[in-house]
């Protein structure tokens, strides 16, 4: 990520607070980071998804099955690099 810029956003006094409980004053902006990225992420993964259907027809079962798969494979084997 490049550098960060502040923003004033409104949030869910609820939902803020129990954020904020679980990672601290000091974690609050990385984990809103985080949830922003993952948004953008699933996003992006739709617009990919609904691009290749219009193209191809709906996946099947086994097509997402298998893709559910290599994504798990993938962030084992980065989880494993990670510790080594």
């Amino acid at each position: 990520m490049s550098g960060s810029k502040k923003y004033s956003v409104s949030l869910p006094e609820d939902l803020a607070e129990t954020v904020r409980s679980q990672v601290g004053p000091g974690g609050f902006s990385a984990y809103v980071a985080e949830a922003l990225e993952h948004r953008v992420a699933m996003d992006r993964l739709r617009e990919t998804v609904a691009g290749f259907e219009a193209d191809n027809g709906p996946l099947t079962r086994e097509e997402v099955d298998a893709a559910r798969a290599a994504l798990r494979h993938d962030r084992s084997a980065r989880a494993d690099d990670a510790a080594a």
